[in-house]
């Protein structure tokens, strides 16, 4: 049985445009609204990596439905330096500790800590991301 063969995305950033920023710090998951749409990073976690050269790092948009994290295609795995040459404002986290999780405030458009912390692989959430109640406290980077 022949090989799927894999949807070609259309990346916002060509390969060209990627500047190292924030060189060898490994794999991370990103999806497509960040990658191909363009949004800066509305929500990102640390979680413990799921392969050797993965840093744990989720990033999204943080306006994905659940529907939309349950569907494979709609996440891609990259650099951290490329998520960074899309949104630099999370250079400064990206050594945080597994575990950590942010959110952008609205009104300030900066980073917070999200006092609930990463997401629990082991539990579904029946709520949209959107609908996550976040902790406030300031970001310290």
């Amino acid at each position: 049985m022949g090989r799927i063969p894999e949807k070609k995305k259309k990346l916002k950033l060509a390969a060209e445009q990627i500047k190292v920023l924030a060189p060898d710090l490994g794999a991370c998951f990103a999806t497509d609204l960040v990658t191909c749409k363009g949004l800066l990073v509305g929500y990102m976690y640390r979680e413990k990596p799921d392969f050797e050269d993965d840093s744990g790092w989720r990033f999204l948009a943080g306006t994905e439905t659940q529907d939309y994290m349950d569907q494979a295609d709609n996440h891609g795995i990259y650099d951290c330096n490329t998520l960074a040459n899309y949104d630099p404002s999370i250079i400064l986290f990206l050594n945080k500790p597994i575990g950590s999780a942010f959110y952008r405030d609205e009104k300030t458009n900066q980073f917070v800590t999200d006092q609930n912390g990463a997401p629990n692989p082991d539990e579904h959430a029946d709520n949209e991301l959107a609908d996550n109640e976040h902790g406030d406290e300031p970001a310290s980077n």
